[in-house]
């Protein structure tokens, strides 16, 4: 089959796809995608998958994690989600006030992005990783603009960290739950009274307008939103990548995705409880049986667990079996009563129970939502 070459907008590599095989339901053809450098080959007489652009904001003065983890995430290369796509991965642009103006970055290094407010204002996701000075305010006007623009277009707008400032300047957290780090919590809610600020959560997803908490909520939030653009099984595949941590559980936290990893072993009781917890999450757990793995009483494993993790035990077993649900959720093999008992659950209505209050919806919404196939 002939093929030409379509200049790809994506920022950071651009991605290669190749459309084979017999039209699919919406007629789009069967569609492979790898992230390499070089130009979008797509079939002639085939029209090809838009790419998802993502811009994010950089600024002087800026502190390079919480830019880093949208990189990452967005514009690495992504050979490991090879035959897992459905649609193209992202495309990601680095904007700022002044295209092309050196920014100095915490740590005693500079970066320049080769993007303005006006390529960040037209994309489909926009970025806002922190503001230069939280507390003493200055957020740039045109950035502020250029997140009513994008809003108003109807782009989803992200903020990480202190980042929420700027959403809130520009009005779009109005009346609307929102988060950002504890350290800056109170004076968001001062200086933005019409903003329910909530301090006790990874991140807050409003649907078009996102916020997450401080700098590393903000890998939460971007698998967060890996998982809503193509499913579970891709944003765990990205995580492991990350190489996350297998538990997000406790006061400020909610769970995303499935255990990505084993508990890090260290000659620790609580630890090897929390792996040999994993290993049998279809068996019976309790306090008791973990206290025995940890070689600790029941007493004394509940409090150090609960001052290590900011959680109970038993809490975090249930959203560790919520996690080991949502890969066999999206697999259309197994009834949910079936997959409710693989996951150690002791009936489908307990299952059905502790996935809403993790999840917020229901196992089978879920499996519509993001099981192979889905729409």
């Amino acid at each position: 089959m002939a093929e030409q070459d379509v200049e790809g907008p994506v920022g950071a590599g651009t991605a290669t796809a190749t459309a084979t095989g017999t039209a699919t339901d919406t007629g789009a053809g069967t569609a492979t995608a790898t992230a390499t450098r070089g130009p979008v080959a797509v079939a002639i007489g085939r029209r090809p998958e838009p790419v998802h652009d993502v811009a994010v904001y950089a600024f002087e003065g800026m502190a390079p994690f919480e830019l880093g983890v949208v990189v990452e995430v967005f514009g690495l290369a992504r050979p490991e989600l090879t035959g897992l796509l459905a649609t193209p991965w992202y495309g990601l642009k680095v904007c700022a006030d002044r295209p092309g103006t050196e920014l100095d970055a915490v740590g005693g290094f500079a970066l320049t992005a080769r993007h303005g407010l006006d390529e960040l204002a037209a994309a489909d996701t926009v970025v806002v990783p922190g503001v230069p000075n939280a507390f003493g305010g200055g957020i740039s006007p045109g950035l502020v603009e250029a997140l009513r623009t994008a809003h108003e277009r109807g782009a989803r707008i992200v903020s990480i960290c202190s980042g929420a400032f700027a959403l809130a300047a520009a009005g779009l957290l109005d009346g609307r739950r929102a988060t950002t780090h504890w350290r800056y919590a109170d004076l968001l809610q001062q200086r933005h009274p019409a903003v329910l600020v909530d301090p006790d959560v990874l991140y807050v997803d409003n649907g078009d307008v996102l916020t997450s908490a401080g700098s590393a909520a903000g890998i939460d939030l971007c698998l967060h939103l890996v998982r809503r653009d193509h499913g579970a099984r891709v944003a765990n595949t990205v995580a492991r990548r990350f190489v996350v941590a297998p538990h997000r559980d406790g006061g400020q936290a909610q769970f995303i995705e499935a255990a990505v990893g084993p508990v890090e072993e260290e000659d620790d009781g609580i630890a090897r409880s929390m792996q040999w917890a994993l290993d049998h999450l279809s068996s019976p757990l309790t306090v008791p049986v973990l206290a025995r793995a940890a070689r600790m009483s029941d007493r004394s494993y509940l409090r150090h667990f609960t001052a290590r993790n900011g959680t109970s035990p038993m809490r975090w077993v249930v959203t560790q079996r919520i996690a080991a649900s949502l890969v066999l959720l999206e697999s259309p093999d197994g009834t949910v009563e079936e997959i409710a008992a693989a996951v150690g659950f002791e009936s489908s209505a307990t299952f059905r129970h502790h996935f809403g209050r993790v999840m917020r919806t229901s196992p089978t919404a879920y499996r519509r939502s993001f099981g192979r196939g889905a729409a």
